[in-house]
């Protein structure tokens, strides 16, 4: 079963200190529903976090504990953050990218690209829904977290 999904929102903060926030893999845990933790364990081919690192993430989805590893396929901060998996339960493409707006926001989207299989592919229909939701609380959350370091 292939999922899709992609969410935005337009966050009232400038684009540049919402992209830096959650491009930072330190932040992951902050603002991603379902993850316990992340951590970088391979950095990139220049050094630090960029194309080639990989951040290995511990989540729960659908009452299951997921460990997998995204390794950076493009990095063009603030504007795009491209990610595949390289071990996990499926996989797995997420993008982020960060757009200006006019009044000096930003447009936030996160798309999720996957093939469901195993216990996944049993859940059916509800995946992608449960994957939407997941995505529109992470952006909602996003916003907080960026607002709240911003003192307002």
């Amino acid at each position: 079963m292939g999922i899709d999904v992609t969410v935005d929102r337009a966050i009232p903060l400038p684009w540049e200190r919402v992209a830096a926030y959650a491009m930072d893999w330190r932040h992951d845990a902050e603002w991603t529903q379902g993850i316990r933790t992340a951590q970088l364990t391979r950095q990139a081919d220049a050094g630090g976090f960029g194309v080639g690192a990989e951040v290995t993430r511990t989540a729960h989805f659908l009452g299951k504990r997921i460990d997998y590893v995204l390794r950076v396929a493009e990095y063009e901060p603030p504007r795009l953050l491209d990610m595949v998996s390289v071990a996990g339960p499926m996989p797995m493409h997420v993008t982020y990218s960060f757009d200006p707006l006019p009044d000096g926001g930003t447009l936030a989207r996160i798309r999720v690209r996957g093939d469901a299989s195993g216990f996944y592919r049993l859940a059916g229909p509800m995946m992608g829904r449960k994957v939407r939701s997941s995505l529109v609380k992470d952006l909602r959350d996003l916003e907080r977290q960026v607002s709240r370091r911003a003192g307002g």
